[in-house]
């Protein structure tokens, strides 16, 4: 009996176990029809989603132009070259759609991608279905993109992404800024996912970053197991909206001819930095800013994120004798015929001195101002004006507050100044700190007549041709009386042009142009160690100016911070170059040519087409033609196609001549002599700086050995402020 029990134990044990298994699967069948959620999962949503198609449509960036609708910046079309590597690609197929010639792939594409055949073989021999032939093949042009295709590569093919690209590389660089892509969280239909869009880090591409970006859309659709959509299901399409179109106040001409007065000057003189830029008096809008070191949006190369327009503050030196002279003669104490003894003061035991340590004895405070007496302004603060009216008056003229430009990261200033000493040297522009936005805005009150005007870069925006922002102008209230102004542009026209009163700017002079400014040098504070720094090297230098001088249009500031010969002469000469090139563009004195009038003209590609047609076309339109060889086709060019020049520019065009003789390159400039040599692809050797003096081979004899030019400075330095 008892063997017996135990056999049927064990069906029962089976019959048990089997039992709860069964009940284990009902229960958690009931749980999965019944529960929306199972584990925290929503089962529908988790359905759908296996079963839906999303995708991100982008939002093009929009374009950032200058005044004259010309692009700064825009989004193109970039591309990836792939290869697909797989014999499994082509299968049965008579047709070849993957690599299969690798050797002769990778010579074919190596010259196009600047890249060596053994890089593109690594890449070809990997055991993969597909590679990206990088770096050379990342991020082509369309232009590159047909010359590949024209080669009909089996198994070559491109992925298409977008970039943002700056067709003038480094112009108005830290005005337009930059952006380039990351990769950022996104909300697509309900869900969030990592994309990669352009973002703006600098410049105008941040400030406006959102309007620029637009708004990205999605389309979303059910689809089966093959991918296609499943029909009479519901499709989302919410369109992309395109990011606003900006038009800023930059005119190409003006900003070209900074641009091209830094350069030639950095190259001259090797400044720690330079920043030049020039505003409408009338509008407040910038037409050009310049600096060095600057940066090529396209490539990145940065050195410094500041934008040296909003963001550089620095002790500006004499420049800040005109608002101590303007705010002295508004009050109505200032005696400009009042004599004073210059070379030094003392002031609690602290001498201050002039420029040259010694003055020039008994003078008027008038004459003080032509010759940039740091005495004459301290000696105004203990005669004429008291420490708060001083700080009133510069406050009122917008320093120590931002001027609300429209760019990222704008700097106040700093217009702190208490005891005695430190009054007097805020005086001459030492001890505070200024930006040149600053100085442009106070000038606009000398340009108009007592009345302030708000600068400005951003000229209108643009959304879907409907124009969302147009800018005004923005003119504050009387600051100063009509009296003051025609004392301080008195002074100012002394201070340039008044050659028997040796005026400390006599060098910023342009011949038949009346400019009224103001010079500057400051010691540079020592803020690691405290103190001023004292070397020959050290010293900043400025230039506060504007013109005509009856009725100013135009106000130009400049600063250059250590030139390497210690000295002004760098500024001087740039500061009248960019003036006199202005001043050409804007009509106010007549070119070299038989026309009065400067014009701009676009260049175009001229490569192929014939000599003498071309140079007939320049030279109508006012350019100075340089032809390189008696060939009958153009083979090279310089500038390039679409670049703007004025009436009188040079233009090089190389020909298909068999031998190309030597040109007269005596008064070229260093850019320029360059320019030409590098067209002609010959070696040379270039002996000093400014402009050619002498060359080693005789014009109209064959370029057979190197090319040596001596060039010289064309200016001496004048007095220093």
């Amino acid at each position: 009996m008892k063997t017996r029990s135990m056999k049927w134990k064990t069906p029962m044990v089976v019959f048990c176990v089997f039992l709860v298994f069964i009940l284990i699967l009902f229960l958690q069948y009931v749980y999965l029809s019944l529960s929306p959620n199972v584990y925290g999962i929503n089962m529908q949503e988790f359905a759908s989603n296996r079963n839906t198609y999303s995708s991100l449509l982008h939002a093009q960036r929009g374009t950032i132009y200058d005044s004259q609708g010309d692009i700064l910046a825009q989004d193109v079309s970039s591309y990836t070259v792939i290869a697909y590597l797989d014999e499994s690609r082509t299968g049965s197929s008579t047709t070849l759609h993957h690599v299969a010639d690798k050797q002769m792939t990778a010579e074919a594409l190596a010259p196009l991608l600047n890249m060596e055949v053994d890089e593109i073989l690594d890449l070809l021999n990997r055991d993969a279905y597909q590679v990206e032939l990088g770096p050379g093949g990342r991020g082509i042009t369309e232009i590159l993109k047909k010359k590949i295709e024209e080669l009909n590569l089996p198994g070559i093919d491109f992925i298409e992404s977008y970039k943002r690209y700056y067709p003038n590389g480094d112009f108005a660089s830290y005005i337009v800024g930059y952006a380039k892509k990351q990769n950022v969280e996104v909300e697509l239909d309900n869900t969030t996912r990592q994309e990669e869009v352009l973002v703006g880090e600098l410049g105008i591409e941040v400030q406006y970053n959102e309007l620029l970006q637009g708004t990205n859309g999605y389309i979303s659709y059910q689809q089966d197991r093959y991918g296609y959509k499943i029909p009479d299901t519901p499709e989302i399409n919410e369109p992309a909206v395109d990011g606003s179109d900006i038009y800023l106040t930059i005119d190409a001409n003006i900003q070209r001819i900074l641009e091209s007065v830094v350069d030639e000057n950095v190259e001259l003189y090797d400044p720690e930095w330079v920043t030049i830029n020039v505003m409408d008096a009338k509008t407040g809008d910038i037409l050009g800013s310049a600096s060095s070191p600057s940066f090529d949006p396209n490539k990145l190369n940065l050195t410094n994120y500041e934008n040296p327009l909003t963001s550089f503050v620095y002790e500006p030196g004499s420049v800040m004798k005109i608002y101590t002279y303007m705010c002295a003669i508004e009050k109505g104490t200032y005696k400009g015929d009042e004599l004073y003894q210059s070379g030094h003061i003392n002031i609690e035991g602290t001498n201050i001195y002039d420029w040259n340590n010694v003055g020039w004895g008994k003078i008027t405070y008038d004459r003080g101002f032509i010759l940039s007496s740091n005495v004459a302004t301290s000696n105004i603060m203990q005669n004429f004006l008291t420490k708060d009216e001083l700080k009133d008056c510069l406050e009122s003229y917008g320093f120590g507050e931002v001027t609300g430009i429209e760019l990222p990261r704008e700097l106040s200033g700093s217009l702190v100044f208490n005891y005695p000493v430190e009054v007097a040297a805020a005086s001459y522009g030492q001890g505070i700190t200024t930006t040149p936005i600053q100085h442009l805005q106070a000038l606009s009150i000398i340009a108009n007549d007592g009345y302030m005007v708000k600068p400005h870069i951003v000229s209108k925006i643009v959304q879907n041709g409907e124009v969302t922002y147009d800018r005004e102008v923005s003119k504050s209230e009387r600051i100063v009386n009509q009296a003051t102004i025609d004392k301080i542009k008195e002074l100012m026209y002394g201070a340039v042009n008044d050659e028997e009163g040796g005026a400390i700017g006599l060098a910023y002079r342009v011949d038949g142009l009346d400019i009224i400014g103001k010079t500057g040098t400051a010691e540079i504070y020592d803020a690691e160690n405290g103190g001023y720094l004292t070397g020959w090297l050290d010293n900043l230098y400025s230039f506060s100016g504007m013109f005509p001088a009856d009725d100013p249009e135009i106000i130009i500031f400049v600063s250059v911070k250590r030139p390497n010969n210690g000295s002004n002469i760098g500024i001087k000469t740039m500061t009248q170059s960019a003036i006199e090139s202005i001043a050409k563009y804007k009509g106010y004195i007549s070119n070299d040519t038989n026309d009065d009038t400067i014009n701009n003209v676009t260049i175009e590609n001229y490569v192929n087409l014939n000599s003498e047609e071309v140079v007939k076309e320049l030279e109508n339109k006012g350019l100075d033609v340089v032809l390189l060889g008696e060939g009958d086709k153009i083979i090279n060019q310089y500038p390039v196609s679409g670049t703007t020049l004025l009436t009188g520019d040079k233009v090089f065009l190389l020909t298909n001549a068999k031998e190309i003789l030597m040109p007269n390159l005596v008064d070229y400039s260093r850019i320029e002599a360059i320019a030409l040599l590098e067209l002609l692809d010959v070696e040379y050797e270039l002996d000093g700086y400014g402009f050619v003096t002498e060359q080693n081979i005789k014009v109209g004899e064959q370029i057979t050995d190197k090319i040596k030019l001596t060039l010289k400075q064309k200016y001496e330095e004048d007095a220093e402020d």
